[in-house]
């Protein structure tokens, strides 16, 4: 029975991944078009390969949602036998889940930092970070295009915060939306997204989409997901970045 449920959840889950890569690609580029600051490229028209995503970005990004839903699978069932540390009792202090928040993305940003680094390894990235990497210029479905062993890493770091690390579900909720939407807006094309920079947009400590799109034209640095202190700190940051 418990087998039965559990696979019932990770297609329900499933279904729900798709839906949100889906809406994400759909509306995230014109909304990031319409920030303050941002403006057309002046560039070159974007080329058809920028513009369309790759059958093996999709492929993996089908493959990785499974490894998702079936982690994500396991959190509801373990939760349901009171095994996580999730806090869904209101009254809470206000401030309690910004401070979730902001902590849970700066532990993410730290960890993410150093198995990226790793993942770069020539005894790894064969293994668990070359199918990202497919892409020279990524798309939205690039943001979710990971081998089966990045996604078993990415996926094994929120199961371990909902089982080690006392967070409100409202907190959990929040940090999903935003880690999907940042993926996608770090995998938007620099070139047509030219007004998301860092001095107009996102700023020189946040990540973005030029920052990012540099990593995927030079691998060798710009390692960051969400900040790029680390990068600065450890000497990895591209210097046009």
């Amino acid at each position: 029975m418990m087998l039965r449920s559990l696979l019932s959840l990770t297609l329900g889950l499933e279904a729900i991944l798709l839906a949100r890569t889906l809406v994400l690609i759909a509306l995230i580029p014109p909304l990031v078009r319409m920030l303050p600051g941002a403006r057309s490229s002046t560039g070159p028209a974007p080329t058809q390969r920028t513009q369309r995503p790759s059958g093996h970005d999709i492929a993996l990004t089908l493959g990785s949602s499974w490894i998702f839903a079936l982690a994500g699978a396991v959190v509801i069932q373990a939760d349901g036998l009171g095994l996580t540390r999730l806090i869904h009792e209101p009254g809470s202090p206000w401030w309690l889940a910004p401070l979730e928040f902001v902590a849970v993305l700066l532990l993410q940003d730290t960890l993410f930092y150093g198995l990226h680094r790793l993942m770069h390894h020539r005894l790894c990235y064969r293994w668990l970070h070359q199918g990202h990497h497919h892409s020279r210029h990524p798309t939205g479905w690039t943001a979710f295009a990971f081998d089966a062993g990045e996604g078993l890493l990415q996926a094994g770091f929120l199961v371990g915060v909902v089982f080690l690390i006392p967070l409100q579900s409202a907190t959990l909720l929040a940090l999903l939306l935003t880690m999907s939407a940042w993926a996608v807006v770090n995998h938007l094309d620099p070139v047509q997204q030219s007004g998301a920079s860092r001095s107009e947009w996102l700023g020189r400590w946040l990540i973005g989409p030029t920052h990012h799109g540099l990593h995927h034209l030079r691998p060798g640095r710009n390692y960051g997901l969400y900040f790029t202190f680390w990068d600065r700190i450890c000497g990895t940051v591209e210097p046009s970045a």
